[in-house]
C-alpha cells in the first residue's frame, strides 16, 4: 500500500491538510481495497491550527522517512518559519527518491528547503509574486492549477490540491480509479483553464495626483471605441513618444497593454454579470471582431469567454451591465 504523509506545520491551514487526507484516503482499487495509507505527521504533538484550536498529531518527522508521498500543506501568514529539523527531513526525503507535493503556500517550506531551485512552481496566486521574490532560483508559474516536475509537485491555491492529488492517483493508479475518486469528490477530473481565471488582474497603481489619471478615466468611459496611441498622445498633450514613455513611467506598462487589460477586464463583468452574446461583449469591450476577443481572453485569463462565464455567471441579483 503507497503510504501518504501529511507534514502539519505550525499555522496549518485546515482545509489544505485536510483536503489531501480525505481525497487519498476514499482511494480504493477497483477490487475494493483502500489504496493508501495516510497519516498525519508533525514536529511536535501539538500544532496550532489556523482559525483558533489545537490538533493532537500522532506521528513525528520520522514518519517521513518511511512515506512513498509527503504532502505540505499551506500554513497562515503569521505562522513560525519551519525549523531547522523540519527542512533536513524534507531534503533527506528527497535525496531518497520520495515524492513531495505541497499544497497553496506549502511551496514556501519546499522552497526553503531547496527543493525547488532549478525547478518550475506555483502556488497561491496572491503570493506568487513574494515566492518570487524570495526564492530566484525558482521559476514561478502563477497562472496554473498545479506543476509536475516529475519527484517534486506543487499546486496553487485551496481547490487546487484536489486538482493535484488526483492528478497524482491518475499518475499511480490510472484514470478510472482517478475518475472514480473526483466523482466522489464532486469534481471533474481535469478544470477548464489554469488559475489565471481565478486571478482578480488590478491595472498597476499609478500615483494619486497624476496627470494621467483623468486620461485613464477616458479610457474606461470609451473602451468600445476606437483607441489609438494617437489618440491618447493628443489627449494628453504630447508626442507619442513622450506619451508613451511617460505612461510607462507612471504606470509601470505601454498604453496598449493597460488598454488591453482594462477591455478583457470589462469583458470579464459582462460574463459574469448579463446574458449578452460573446459577439456583443466583444463589441462592448472594444475588440474588433469576436475571434479577436476570444484569442486576447484567454491569453490573460488563461479559459475560453463561454468557459469563463459557467464557472463566474451570476445568477441572481446580477447589476445591469454597463454600456
Amino acid at each position: 500500500m503507497h503510504s501518504v504523509a501529511i507534514l502539519v506545520l505550525d499555522r496549518v491551514v485546515p482545509f489544505d491538510m485536510a483536503a489531501p487526507q480525505q481525497t487519498f484516503a476514499w482511494t480504493h482499487m477497483p477490487d475494493g481495497r483502500p489504496a493508501y495509507r495516510v497519516r498525519l505527521c508533525a514536529e511536535t504533538p501539538e500544532v496550532r491550527a489556523d482559525g483558533g484550536f489545537t490538533l493532537r498529531i500522532d506521528q513525528g518527522l520520522e514518519a517521513l522517512a518511511e512515506a512513498d508521498t509527503i504532502i505540505v500543506p499551506g500554513c497562515s501568514p503569521d505562522a513560525a518559519p519551519p525549523s531547522a529539523r523540519v527542512l533536513a527531513a524534507l531534503r533527506r526525503a528527497a535525496e531518497s527518491g520520495t515524492r513531495i507535493a505541497s499544497v497553496c503556500v506549502g511551496a514556501f517550506v519546499l522552497a526553503e528547503a531547496g527543493l525547488l531551485d532549478g525547478l518550475r512552481a506555483t502556488t497561491h496566486w496572491v503570493a506568487a509574486g513574494e515566492l518570487a521574490r524570495r526564492f530566484p532560483h525558482v521559476e514561478v508559474e502563477p497562472d496554473v492549477l498545479y506543476v509536475d516536475n516529475g519527484q517534486i509537485l506543487t499546486s496553487a491555491g485551496a481547490a487546487a490540491a484536489l486538482d493535484l492529488c488526483l492528478h497524482m492517483i491518475r499518475r499511480d493508479l490510472g484514470s478510472a480509479v482517478a475518475a472514480n475518486i473526483a466523482r466522489m469528490s464532486v469534481m471533474p477530473l481535469e478544470r477548464e483553464g489554469g488559475q489565471a481565471q481565478f486571478i482578480v488582474h488590478e491595472h498597476p497603481p499609478v500615483p494619486r495626483g497624476s496627470a494621467f489619471e483623468p486620461l485613464l478615466e477616458w479610457i474606461e468611459d470609451h473602451l468600445a471605441h476606437e483607441v489609438t496611441l494617437g489618440t491618447l498622445a493628443a489627449r494628453a498633450g504630447m508626442s507619442e513618444r513622450t506619451f508613451s514613455r511617460r505612461f510607462r513611467e507612471q504606470t509601470g506598462t505601454t498604453p496598449l497593454q493597460w488598454l488591453l487589460r482594462a477591455r478583457v477586464r470589462r469583458a470579464q463583468y459582462l460574463l459574469e454579470n448579463t446574458d449578452h452574446s460573446v459577439e456583443r461583449i466583444a463589441r462592448q469591450a472594444g475588440f474588433g471582431s469576436p475571434t479577436a476577443f476570444r484569442e486576447r481572453f484567454r491569453k490573460v485569463v488563461g479559459t475560453t469567454p463561454y468557459a469563463y462565464r459557467t464557472a463566474f455567471h451570476g445568477k441572481t441579483n446580477a447589476p445591469a451591465a454597463r454600456p
